[in-house]
């Protein structure tokens, strides 16, 4: 199984001492990841670090170093309770949110990336959550590329690309099968140990860089398969939450 990198919630303000951190583990190992940028943060959450008065051009030069960026969101603040097609998660920037203000926006945010000279047709949904709103906005407003799902090759869904992520990483270092993943990191959350773990993947498993996931043919995903990963989903998310209250008794 191949393993591909991606990297969350990237803005001006983010911890930048992690960042560079967990870059420099990629850099050693000659890794290019997938990237998200929101477009215009305002998720005090996020805001770890004054802002980078560089920070586009930074990212600008990322990309054309070969780094995949994709818009991640818009403002990164979650205004609904709803779990959407993906329901690993119970909240969302997007998801129950009307179509109109969706596509404003989707459309504010790619106007933000295009300004700074970011040009990308790939979306990454704060908190993997989005409803076929979102998919019809993204569509309209350019973008056909996904990083969410679970599978373990591309595939074709309401018109858009998905590039799946691992269920479980400790499974998908188990596994056996032929096929590509994504493991789903937030450089601002992780742990000398989790940094640790990280560059210990490199000898466990056999990790490229992002763009060859965009080498894969996508395949038409049914309603069966559609049915089986949102119950997946459902249930890893209902398996994280049970074991979040154990641990606080």
């Amino acid at each position: 199984m191949k393993i591909t990198i991606r990297m969350d919630d990237i803005t001006p303000d983010m911890d930048f001492e992690k960042f560079y951190k967990f870059k420099a583990i990629l850099d050693k190992h000659g890794i290019k990841p997938l990237i998200g940028v929101v477009p215009d943060n305002q998720d005090k959450k996020l805001k770890k670090s004054a802002p980078r008065e560089d920070f586009w051009e930074y990212i600008r030069g990322l990309q054309q170093q070969g780094w995949v960026v994709a818009m991640h969101g818009y403002n990164h603040v979650y205004t609904t309770r709803e779990p959407g097609m993906f329901p690993i998660g119970d909240k969302s920037e997007f998801a129950g949110v009307p179509y109109p203000r969706q596509d404003e926006m989707i459309r504010e945010g790619k106007r933000i990336l295009k300004s700074h000279g970011i040009i990308t047709d790939f979306f990454m949904a704060p908190s993997h959550s989005f409803d076929k709103n979102t998919l019809k906005a993204l569509k309209v407003n350019g973008f056909y590329r996904i990083t969410d799902g679970f599978g373990i090759h591309p595939y074709e869904r309401e018109g858009m690309i998905f590039y799946p992520i691992s269920i479980s990483k400790s499974k998908t270092l188990s596994s056996k099968e032929e096929g590509i993943v994504t493991f789903v990191y937030h450089a601002a959350t992780m742990s000398n140990r989790d940094f640790d773990n990280l560059d210990k993947l490199f000898d466990r498993a056999d990790v490229v860089s992002y763009d060859e996931f965009l080498h894969y043919d996508a395949k038409m995903r049914g309603l069966k398969e559609e049915a089986q990963e949102y119950m997946t989903a459902k249930a890893k998310y209902l398996a994280v939450r049970l074991k979040r209250n154990l641990s606080k008794k």
